[in-house]
């Protein structure tokens, strides 16, 4: 954490959803761009909202302006609940998003691995009830979660990245699932599931697509 990042407890249908909120350098930014929450990976595998990659992202989205809210999905950490193979953490975002993200301001949806596979279904669900500015998948579930697609008219503002070795989901994986869509998927070449060594790189991935993403608001 930094200076600028708040611990935060929230109303979650499981109960209590533990969270961190980064934000903005107030001097660089009059006022956040929008909220952008991050989903981290799989929580019987030791993924928590403290993993590298989920950092990474949050850091990407606070310095283009953006509130980063990262949250534990239910039986990680002090949230509540267990468990529940991805339907109550799609339960779990979706309400985190209820609490931090207004109607009237932009939201930045973004996911890894098994964060990925639920963030995506959290797109299926909110993009006829808001508009949704962003959104960024990094190593996508795809081999072991039926991901959704994503809608059509979000492709241009929609980050898919991938590592070319990732061991955890192969490459061929994403692809298979991107392929129906003609979704474009960044391939970082030599990359792993976890991208070591290669943060800075997503990093800057991730700032390039998020300041794209401005014109198309």
């Amino acid at each position: 954490m930094n200076a600028q990042t708040q611990s935060l407890t929230l109303p979650g249908p499981a109960g209590a959803i533990e969270a961190l909120l980064d934000l903005p350098e107030a001097d660089l930014f009059a006022s956040p761009r929008g909220t952008a929450v991050i989903a981290h990976p799989h929580p019987q595998f030791g993924g928590t909202m403290t993993n590298k990659v989920v950092q990474t992202i949050a850091r990407a989205c606070v310095q283009c302006g953006w509130r980063a809210l990262r949250f534990n999905f239910r039986g990680v950490g002090a949230s509540a609940g267990a468990y529940d193979e991805g339907r109550g953490e799609l339960d779990d975002l979706l309400a985190v998003v209820a609490e931090q993200a207004p109607l009237d301001q932009p939201l930045l949806l973004a996911g890894f691995s098994f964060g990925a596979f639920v963030t995506a279904g959290a797109i299926a669900q909110l993009h006829t009830q808001r508009p949704i500015a962003s959104a960024v998948l990094v190593g996508t579930a795809a081999s072991r979660f039926a991901v959704p697609p994503l809608p059509t008219e979000l492709h241009p503002q929609t980050l898919v990245v991938h590592g070319e070795l990732d061991e955890t989901v192969p490459l061929a994986s994403v692809m298979d699932w991107a392929r129906p869509q003609s979704l474009p998927v960044t391939v970082v070449p030599g990359g792993e599931h976890f991208f070591h060594g290669q943060l800075p790189l997503l990093k800057a991935l991730v700032v390039r697509h998020v300041r794209v993403c401005v014109f198309f608001e």
